[in-house]
């Protein structure tokens, strides 16, 4: 069994139990739970949506909240889904509009005393439609050091989902961090245009590593096993793989979704939810995302750059700037 060290993590239970403590000071007299829930475009195992369902289901258990969901549906679906859940009396919606964006906001604009919380790209409408993304662009940069120092071919493939801006952040950041430690490397993006097609994703990581690629940034499932067979690196997203992959996965950026959902739940029981922008808890100083890093397989050099650069992020000395802009092949 391999090494691993996580970063960005530090004082993350403490602090979030503060930070909740405080966020329910005035909600003593709140009911005990909230009935809550989620749609789901995608399974609930899928990468991105299974941080939410699992912070959901973990308040669940702990009898905060009353959880129901609904995954697999489908865009042309989601709309009367959302209504079903919004005639049934729950008090906060979660769940992702970015690809139906006009449905999901019309939905929210007719039940003004339900909190709704999607995932979107596009600002919050007043006075209930709230949204988050997953800004784990800190820990992607760090992945890239990670990778940047390891790769001996310069050669890294990308395999993305969509290039929307919640996916282009993250590759851009990894790709910024690969640069600032190797301004040698190359990169090869390409988009499969769906959240959930490992063999589609698998094909084009195939492609990458004939190519000369000998690390792939797994932004999507498929890709490691790409990797696993033909014995080079990958780059985890959102979740931590190197169980189901020992020995591939060099790095993971980890989205943790506990700060947010916690924030929300707290919110609605005080009665001070807000349309906001609830993306922030995804940074690493409220213990949003990590990073997560095989020490065997990295190497000293690489760990030590990792963690030097993570203390100046969270000691706001050094910002990882956030590019939304669709990440393009190395000429």
């Amino acid at each position: 069994m391999t090494d691993k060290f996580t970063l960005g993590r530090r004082g993350f239970v403490g602090a979030l139990a503060a930070g909740m403590a405080l966020a329910m000071g005035g909600a003593s007299m709140a009911q005990d739970f909230i009935k809550v829930a989620a749609v789901w475009t995608v399974p609930v195992e899928q990468q991105w949506a299974s941080r939410l369902h699992n912070a959901l289901m973990t308040a669940d258990e702990q009898g905060k909240i009353d959880y129901v969901y609904s995954e697999n549906i489908s865009n042309t679906d989601y709309e009367r889904v959302m209504r079903e859940y919004a005639e049934q009396g729950v008090q906060l919606i979660i769940g992702e509009a970015f690809g139906v964006e006009q449905p999901a906001r019309a939905v929210a604009s007719e039940y003004p005393e339900i909190a709704f919380l999607m995932g979107s790209s596009l600002p919050p409408v007043e006075p209930n439609f709230a949204t988050f993304d997953n800004f784990i662009h800190e820990p992607s940069y760090l992945s890239g050091i990670v990778a940047g120092l390891k790769t001996k071919t310069n050669k890294i493939g990308m395999v993305g989902g969509y290039a929307i801006p919640e996916v282009n952040r993250l590759m851009n950041a990894f790709k910024a961090g690969a640069l600032s430690v190797n301004p040698d490397v190359k990169f090869s993006v390409s988009f499969i245009n769906s959240w959930y097609d490992p063999p589609k994703a698998k094909e084009t990581a195939f492609a990458m590593i004939d190519a000369g690629a000998d690390i792939l940034y797994a932004e999507r499932f498929g890709v490691s096993d790409a990797a696993k067979e033909r014995g080079i690196l990958a780059i985890g997203n959102v979740i931590d793989t190197s169980a189901d992959y020992p020995g591939t996965i060099l790095a993971s950026a980890l989205w943790h979704g506990e700060p947010m959902i916690e924030k929300a739940i707290a919110d609605v029981k005080a009665g001070s939810f807000t349309a906001s922008d609830y993306g922030i808890y995804a940074f690493m100083e409220y213990g949003g995302s990590s990073l997560v890093v095989d020490e065997a397989l990295a190497g000293p050099e690489a760990v030590a750059a990792a963690k030097a650069k993570q203390d100046e992020i969270l000691a706001k000395t050094f910002k990882v700037e956030i590019d939304d802009s669709e990440p393009t092949s190395s000429q």
